[in-house]
């Protein structure tokens, strides 16, 4: 599912935090072996800080012998320290790191990721990153080109530097959806912008350009502390790293061509199986099993798919499963099932929430007593009794405060450490303004790369204030904010900054999807002292906590390009000129697919509307919370409130005991309250049950071919997690010029009200 790498990068919103990466276990095969043996000081203060995450997510622990001309035959493996830069040696010489060919590739690959992650993330609260799909795809494509074409043309040598630029521009211009899929749909729910998208379009693109850049000029100055001083591991981009390296050995080009071959069947297979599944969604994708007993007879049999509960063959959760691992998949099901099994259940019998009727087909008498709908989001607590709500709107609150809590618990117990990392950053950044050397920092690690490849202090601190200035005259003409409140959103940006790379350089977790909510709060507190309320309020909440979230996610990712960089020693310059350019188009390319889809599907922006193929989790989250911090009265019941408390205190408590007492190998059986948290806040039961089977076909995999399993698994996954974005995305082109499967498809094994 952040499906982290290498499985499919870091997921960047709700869900980011859900997955704290199970990879294949590489350090007994490949002789990694005592990983903390040569970490710094700084690693040994801390639990995050140290190697340990790495040691079951390399997907190579060392470099391939010369020898050796074939991955798939017996491989000789030397230890190596994860933290330091690969041995020269071991690298041709490459004239150029930034080509045309390296920049063009990696930003449409890092296009076509964004348009998996706008439709994902729609549907389920889920995006991915883009740094392994453009490593592995762009080495393919740009080989060939290699071999095939001239160099004016796009040929020539192709080294493991120039495939980091692909990678890093793939990256950036993946990575700027996130407010697409929760912050700005939940404007429109809440009817704070005009009501038609394309009339938007101008003012989206500047709000998301507004984003686009911080993360870019503020990994510049995080990027010596973190990663040379501090020396984080960052598994994603690490694994990205040795990825790239694996592919430009010898015999690398074998492994490239079966991941490769790997990756684009299982991408066309999931991108056919999706377009054609709206066509027969009844007989390929959805198996309604409830709903197929009831009409053979079982009549009692719907009530159990009134909630929900259906298989769905989603190639995109088959793979997230296959490698976020079982304790992730399993606790995010226990979530769904208590929700939507348990609770539910009983807060409808008990009338603390309501149900609304649906078994009126077109054309169908008698009526259906027993069809009911329990996820609609109309709610309006200002003139409705808050029993009047659905169980989706009471499940909301107790979700999003248990992954609150459990965020802000597991920070809580590293919080030496993120405030030693968070002190040491800000110093680091004083130092290079003031050009002041500071005692902290006598003996610091020097920087290995030549100050004519570094960045200059004056293009990132020129651009980070450019970014500033740019965000308060988009934020207070365009959207009629208070300019401190547009400042107080920037500054908490740097913070979440700090807190993210760190939490992810050690962890491969990326938090700030919930802690971001924290923003909201702050601005909600600044906006009652200002006695804003009403939509204006909710407004500017809203625009503050996304560009506090995207901000600050922005720069996560490319503080991991850069360790990605370091390991393969690319140049810092290089990189940053691939994330501008990617990130550039990023810009028109997420809003252009947010107004593709909203036009295709209406009912992304509509409140009213019950029924809708995307359901936006994360827009719901943003949305009750901005309601919560605005309202003059706190819009949830009152049983609502006290189980959303009790399973925070039993969230907390859970990771208190993690640290204090329960033994490491055992953590793996501690349940993952941001997955159950997720379970509440999403309503669609078949993503968790689609994540277990393919975790658990992950495992089975795994334990009878390993080998195979850590060649293949990430390629397919991959593949199939892209594959259904883009089919996604042809099928709103279809729907567009009507010939979607509502006008030509069959309903067969699908219930008339669906």
């Amino acid at each position: 599912m952040a499906a982290p790498t290498p499985t499919w990068g870091q997921m960047h919103n709700e869900a980011n935090e859900i997955t704290e990466t199970h990879l294949p276990h590489y350090q007994e095969h490949h002789g990694l072996g005592d990983s903390n043996a040569n970490v710094s000081d700084d690693e040994k203060k801390s639990s995050i800080s140290s190697a340990e995450g790495v040691q079951s997510q390399l997907p190579v622990a060392g470099y391939y012998d010369s020898e050796k001309k074939a991955v798939t035959s017996d491989e000789d493996f030397v230890p190596e320290d994860p933290h330091k830069q690969f041995d020269e040696r071991f690298f041709p010489e490459e004239q150029w790191q930034l080509t045309i060919r390296s920049l063009v590739v990696g930003t449409l690959l890092g296009c076509v990721i964004a348009a998996s992650n706008v439709y994902l993330g729609l549907k389920t609260g889920f995006t991915f990153g883009a740094s392994l799909f453009g490593a592995i795809i762009g080495f393919s494509i740009i080989k060939t080109m290699e071999k095939l074409l001239p160099t004016w043309l796009g040929g020539g040598f192709f080294g493991p530097r120039e495939n980091c630029t692909v990678q890093t521009s793939a990256t950036a211009a993946g990575s700027l959806t996130g407010m697409f899929v929760a912050a700005v749909p939940a404007m429109y729910q809440l009817n704070l912008l005009n009501p038609d998208p394309l009339k938007d379009f101008g003012r989206l693109l500047t709000f998301c350009a507004v984003s686009a850049y911080y993360g870019v000029f503020f990994a510049i100055p995080l990027r010596k502390f973190y990663i040379l001083k501090q020396k984080l591991v960052f598994p994603s981009p690490t694994a990205t790293a040795y990825t790239i390296r694996s592919l430009h050995a010898p015999g690398g080009e074998i492994s490239a061509k079966k991941q490769s071959r790997a990756l684009m069947y299982s991408f066309f297979g999931a991108f056919a199986f999706v377009v054609a599944n709206q066509y027969a969604s009844g007989i390929l994708m959805d198996w309604h099993i409830f709903y197929w007993l009831y009409s053979w007879g079982w009549k009692k049999a719907l009530v159990v798919d009134n909630w929900g509960w259906i298989i769905e063959w989603t190639p995109a959760f088959l793979g997230a499963g296959m490698l976020s691992g079982m304790n992730a998949s399993y606790s995010f099901l226990g979530g769904s099932f208590l929700m939507w099994a348990m609770i539910g259940p009983s807060i409808i019998a008990t009338g603390q929430a309501t149900g609304k009727h649906t078994g009126i087909a077109e054309g169908a008498d008698p009526v259906e007593p027993l069809r009911w709908n329990y996820f609609s989001m109309s709610f309006y607590p200002d003139r409705q009794p808050l029993n009047a709500a659905s169980p989706r709107y009471w499940g909301l609150w107790p979700g999003v405060l248990m992954m609150f809590a459990y965020s802000f618990a597991e920070l809580a117990m590293n919080g030496k450490t993120l405030y030693a990392g968070a002190r040491a950053g800000f110093l680091e950044i004083y130092s290079k303004i003031t050009r002041k050397e500071l005692q902290v920092y006598e003996g610091a690690i020097e920087d290995p790369v030549k100050q004519e490849d570094q960045v200059p202090i004056l293009m990132w601190t020129g651009g980070l204030l450019i970014s500033i200035v740019f965000t308060c005259l988009v934020c207070t003409l365009q959207f009629h904010m208070n300019l401190g409140n547009v400042i107080l959103a920037i500054i908490l940006a740097f913070i979440f900054s700090f807190v993210g790379v760190q939490a992810s350089g050690a962890t491969d977790t990326n938090p700030l999807g919930t802690i971001a909510k924290a923003s909201q709060l702050v601005v909600g507190g600044a906006l009652r002292g200002q006695g804003k309320v009403g939509n204006a309020g909710l407004l500017e909440n809203l625009i503050a906590g996304s560009i506090a979230s995207s901000a600050a996610a922005h720069a996560v990712d490319m503080v991991g390009d850069l360790k990605t960089g370091h390991l393969l020693r690319a140049k810092p310059r290089v990189q940053f000129w691939a994330q501008c350019f990617g990130s550039f188009f990023s810009i028109f390319v997420s809003t252009g697919l947010f107004v593709l889809f909203t036009k295709a599907y209406p009912c992304i922006i509509d409140a009213t509307v019950d029924e809708c193929p995307f359901a936006a989790p994360a827009v719901s989250a943003w949305k009750i919370v901005a309601l919560a911090v605005i309202s003059p009265k706190l819009p949830v019941s009152l049983s609502s409130g006290l189980t959303a408390i009790g399973f925070a205190i039993i969230a907390i408590v859970t990771v208190i005991a993690k640290y204090k007492w329960i033994p490491a190998r055992y953590h793996v059986y501690v349940p993952n309250w941001n997955a159950v948290g997720l379970g509440f806040v999403v309503p669609q039961t078949y993503y968790p049950i689609a994540m277990c089977m393919g975790a658990s076909a992950g495992l089975i995999w795994k334990g009878k071919s390993p080998k195979s399993f850590d060649l293949l698994a990430y390629a397919i996954a991959a593949g199939l997690i892209a594959g259904e974005g883009m089919a996604g995305v042809f099928n709103a082109i279809l729907t567009i010029i009507g010939v979607d499967g509502g006008i030509y498809g069959s309903s067969v094994g699908t219930p008339p009200w669906a």
